[in-house]
């Protein structure tokens, strides 16, 4: 996809309203130079009123088919820029959850940053390169209408130019391609230093073996290979400024003793090509800008490919089933897979009925499959075999979204929103304000208008945060992944011997996937998974 075809793809309308005025701009400005050549060589005796009420109308009319044509593409273009950030938010959030983390976010944020950047950049300059480019054809064809001979020798010219700066640009968008895949790996490794800041700095032969063999080696790439791409984008440049002297130079040197040419028809050639040098100028200087654009949008396209190929059904999800009497999972499986094909992990098959109001604890060693098992039952990832069955209904791509809507859940690697999203309640504040002391959070937190007044807490009070929120969510299922893992013991024990009771008395069923033993007779059920399969599921005795 290149920039033509985005921006077409946004607004028929509006492109063709913009080329229509873009052209009267580039015809008012041709005709502009033709009456100053008249004005510059007419007689002493010739009148100057027509041609200044000439130049008057051409100026007015280049002037406001300017500004329509700019208005016009530049609305388009931050509306193809809209849509896109748009489209490729709910591409995302469309796509299934196991694709997105194969993908990774180092590439997603590269593209959802760098790349859209790269063609807001481009589209940005876009409505100018276009008056550039009409004021460029409306002097061909003054040059035309001055001499056909002329016309074919600076077409010849131009095709020349077109032609080896497109094999430049060709060469060099394959070197900043390479450049953009180097940029993935570097979102890689900053995400590195981010988050791995700590274990970094307590460690130096850590440090300085990440420094040199990953950030630098990989920085080192990407350098070389924009260095090589923008030198080929620099060297188009210069020879598109290089063929443009050489036309007026001809013109002016070597023409002259090849054909007869009067003098005002010399002057015509000399101002044309001095009020083309700015258009031409800026047309060949943004040629790089719109080829790393092309560059991103290929990024942009691959990934949006990716998504669509592995999206899921969209759909309005009805109002959730308040009382329901059984959740199944049969026979369903499900693989981790990983960049060695011989290693990839499978989860089951798995046999699994769950009731309302029942308190089941997950159990088993790390690596067993506990969490994509939750992601599995929250309907997260899509069994590749089996079925989901909740009640009598067979979850498909068509109620999926419905299905999900049962579900509170608080992960291990949780996101914590700023705002309680989506609750409408009337007396949410309230509701949420009652939480926050039941969760020994009010001497921290408050909420007004349905935002929390600060999220920079520890880990354990950010999980309890989420806690508040899956409780206003008041949903018929909830679960937890190893919630309880960065608690302190006191609020440990609040958690199991409390909040969970608490939970399965308000007719909730709990799962909770945890390691914490000296609770699992709190639970009605163990569910134990040993390598990717369910080892026993019994009532804890």
């Amino acid at each position: 996809m290149n920039l033509i075809y985005f921006l077409l793809r946004s607004s028929w309308g509006m492109v063709a309203i913009a080329i229509v005025t873009g052209f009267l701009s580039g015809g008012s400005s041709a005709g502009l130079i033709a009456l100053i050549s008249s004005a510059a060589t007419r007689s002493s005796t010739s009148p100057l009123t027509s041609i200044a009420w000439g130049f008057v109308g051409l100026v007015i009319v280049a002037l406001i088919t300017s500004i329509v044509s700019q208005v016009m593409l530049i609305r388009l273009s931050q509306n193809a820029i809209l849509q896109l950030r748009m489209r490729l938010g709910r591409q995302i959030l469309a796509s299934e959850l196991s694709h997105l983390e194969q993908l990774g976010n180092p590439r997603l944020l590269a593209t959802l940053t760098e790349d859209v950047q790269a063609v807001a950049n481009a589209v940005y300059v876009i409505p100018f390169l276009c008056i550039d480019l009409a004021m460029v054809l409306g002097c061909l064809l003054y040059i035309t209408w001055l001499s056909w001979l002329v016309f074919l020798i600076v077409v010849s010219l131009i095709v020349v130019g077109i032609g080896s700066c497109q094999w430049l640009l060709n060469r060099g968008g394959k070197l900043l391609a390479l450049a953009r895949e180097d940029q993935d790996v570097l979102f890689k490794h900053f995400r590195t230093i981010t988050e791995g800041v700590k274990e970094l700095k307590l460690n130096y032969q850590r440090r300085q073996v990440f420094l040199t063999k990953h950030l630098q080696s990989t920085a080192t790439k990407f350098r070389r290979h924009n260095v090589d791409g923008l030198t080929l984008f620099a060297t188009t440049t210069s020879w598109g400024k290089l063929l443009f002297f050489f036309a007026m130079g001809f013109l002016l040197f070597a023409l002259p003793y090849l054909l007869t040419i009067s003098p005002q028809t010399l002057s015509g050639y000399i101002l044309t090509f001095t009020y083309l040098m700015l258009p031409m100028d800026n047309i060949v200087t943004n040629l790089p800008q719109l080829g790393k654009a092309n560059v991103a949008l290929q990024k942009i396209e691959s990934l949006g490919l990716s998504l669509a190929s592995r999206a899921e059904v969209s759909t309005v999800p009805p109002t959730f089933k308040s009382y329901w009497h059984s959740l199944q999972l049969k026979g369903i499986t499900h693989t981790y897979r990983t960049y060695q094909e011989d290693s990839n992990f499978i989860l089951g098959p798995i046999d699994l009925t769950l009731y309302p109001q029942e308190l089941v604890f997950i159990v088993g060693g790390n690596g067993s499959g506990k969490s994509s098992l939750a992601k599995l039952i929250a309907g997260l990832y899509i069994p590749e075999n089996g079925e989901i069955w909740f009640d009598k209904e067979l979850i498909n791509q068509h109620n999926r979204e419905w299905y999900r809507q049962h579900f509170s859940v608080v992960f291990s690697d949780f996101y914590l929103f700023e705002e309680l999203l989506g609750l409408e309640n009337t007396n949410l504040d309230t509701q949420a304000k009652n939480y926050l002391q039941q969760l020994q959070l009010d001497h921290k937190v408050k909420v007004e208008n349905g935002q929390f007044s600060t999220t920079a807490l520890s880990q354990g009070q950010r999980k309890r945060l989420a806690l508040l929120t899956a409780y206003l969510e008041d949903r018929p299922i909830y679960l937890f992944d190893e919630w309880a893992a960065d608690q302190d013991p006191v609020f440990k024990e609040i958690f199991y011997t409390q909040l969970l009771p608490e939970l399965r008395e308000r007719g909730k069923t709990v799962l909770a996937i945890s390691h914490d033993d000296r609770y699992f007779h709190l639970a009605d059920r163990i569910v134990k998974l040993e390598y990717g399969k369910v080892e026993f599921d019994k009532q804890y005795l």
